[in-house]
């Protein structure tokens, strides 16, 4: 579909396209470019010629690099999941008791169902049935539990903590037992599933939760917290064919640039209707995205311009693009994306580009197995940005943390905001200056998020461990490393 551009007599906005099209954003993943069928690219601003990066060009010497594409801190921080002794030795399963789970949403946000589903059901000492995955909703994905995760990896690496079985116990070839459907509120605590689901399952003896999606509540005590870890870091592992192809699409990435970044770019209507944000589309983007909001008879009428004051719409592709050349990333940055971004950054890579349709043929089908191709891919770029705060961002950004700290972007949007608006009338030097300062906190760094704040899969606090008698004199850093790092360990203590 081309991208049409129209013209201001002022400045150029970003047009409004046919809604028609309307892709859910978890299964909308970085190249898709589904993810803008609804709008056009947005028009690039005439800029100055970009002055050389400062500080890495892509293929800079390695000393220069290392700010970002990797924390000195991190070599502090590992992740540690490991159960107590008194959380091993207190595992009893009820043999009178069955959970079952029915996820919904898209891939990232049914694998939150899954984790929890195995914390709920250690809370209620029942064996867990393998999650049946959610084939109904926008996706109409057919894909199975075991179509994408290692189903018998799963079993197994969790044995210690919650018995697994994938279907109930059958009697001449016929099920034996029947669940009692059940809905729990969000974020159900322990108490209120052993008040709310125990006494049900204690006489039905299996019970089907529906909807179980961020159905747990965010603060647990620190065993199950780490049992959410040990499932989600390592449990749930794709089936061989998605990893093989997922890292032959890292390899190919690596093949064309030392390092790479991967982008995750959200800017589909259904998305920015439920934000409440407007970008410059006039009379028919209001009209259209008014439409769209109707589906939510909950949500509220917003300020537009407000929002986005507050940092609550996502960046747009240029305004992505723009940070990152900000930053210090070079146009020969390769990246893993989509293509409005082109006149930025003219390395752009994408699934189908890097392999073939006949190599991609088993998985397009099916969106779930497509977005774990791309999973895949963030999880093993040397960079990660994301313009929102979905469910994929959120548990990438918690993976990189759990494994090494990889760098991983979170655009700091409510203060970007009026460098953005005053870009037209400042030097690049300033501009630049200024996005490098708001971005500070906002790298990957640890202990950025204070333990506890936010959502646990994006910021799982009791499972990163300081590794004592690893830290380096902070004579011997950047100053400005040595003030993160002094900072970290305020965090850490407190």
């Amino acid at each position: 579909m081309a991208f049409q551009r129209r013209r201001q007599k002022e400045r150029r906005r970003i047009p409004w396209f046919s809604t028609a099209t309307l892709v859910s954003g978890a299964a909308v993943v970085l190249l898709a470019l589904l993810a803008l069928v609804s709008f056009l690219g947005p028009p690039l601003i005439d800029h100055p010629p970009f002055p050389a990066p400062k500080i890495i060009g892509g293929s800079g010497d390695d000393s220069s690099e290392s700010n970002l594409w990797e924390s000195k801190l991190s070599r502090n921080y590992q992740g540690c999941s490991e159960p107590s002794s008194e959380f091993a030795a207190g595992s009893t399963t009820y043999s009178s008791r069955f959970l079952m789970i029915a996820t919904n949403g898209g891939l990232n946000q049914q694998r939150t169902g899954i984790i929890d589903g195995v914390v709920v059901a250690r809370i209620l000492n029942a064996t867990l049935v393998v999650p049946k995955l959610d084939q109904t909703s926008f996706w109409k994905d057919s894909s199975n539990f075991s179509d994408i995760f290692d189903v018998n990896w799963f079993i197994e690496s969790l044995s210690k903590d919650v018995r697994i079985i994938k279907q109930l116990p059958r009697k001449s070839g016929k099920a034996s037992l029947y669940p009692w459907t059940i809905r729990v509120p969000k974020k159900c605590t322990p108490r209120c599933y052993q008040n709310r689901v125990l006494p049900a399952l204690l006489k039905k003896h299996v019970v089907q939760i529906k909807k179980f999606d961020y159905s747990l509540a965010n603060k647990l005590e620190k065993d199950l917290q780490k049992l959410r870890c040990r499932v989600n870091y390592h449990a749930l592992k794709f089936t061989g064919p998605i990893l093989e192809m997922g890292n032959r699409l890292i390899e190919r990435m690596k093949m064309k640039s030392k390092n790479f970044i991967a982008l995750h770019l959200r800017f589909e209507a259904d998305m920015l209707a439920f934000s409440g944000c407007y970008y410059g589309g006039g009379e028919k983007e209001i009209r259209e995205l008014g439409a769209i909001r109707k589906r939510w008879k909950t949500l509220h009428t917003s300020n537009p311009e407000k929002e986005r004051r507050h940092g609550k719409c996502p960046l747009t592709p240029e305004e992505v693009g723009l940070m990152l050349r900000a930053l210090g990333y070079g146009s020969d940055v390769h990246l893993y994306t989509l293509t409005p971004l082109k006149a930025l950054f003219p390395n752009l890579h994408s699934k189908e580009s890097l392999a073939s349709r006949e190599e991609l043929a088993p998985f397009s089908p099916f969106s779930s197995q497509m977005a774990a191709l791309d999973f895949i891919v963030c999880d093993g770029s040397d960079a990660f940005v994301a313009n929102n705060n979905g469910n994929m961002a959120k548990i990438l950004a918690g993976r990189r943390r759990y494994f090494g700290h990889k760098t991983t972007i979170r655009p700091n949007a409510k203060k970007l905001y009026s460098v953005f608006q005053s870009r037209g009338n400042i030097t690049w030097e300033e501009f630049a200056s200024k996005v490098r300062s708001h971005q500070r906190g906002f790298m990957g760094e640890p202990n950025e998020v204070r333990p506890g704040r936010g959502e646990f899969h994006e910021n799982p606090s009791p499972c990163i461990c300081e590794i004592s008698g690893v830290l380096q004199d902070e004579d011997d850093d950047d100053p400005e490393d040595a003030r993160m790092h002094s900072r970290n360990r305020l965090l850490a203590r407190n």
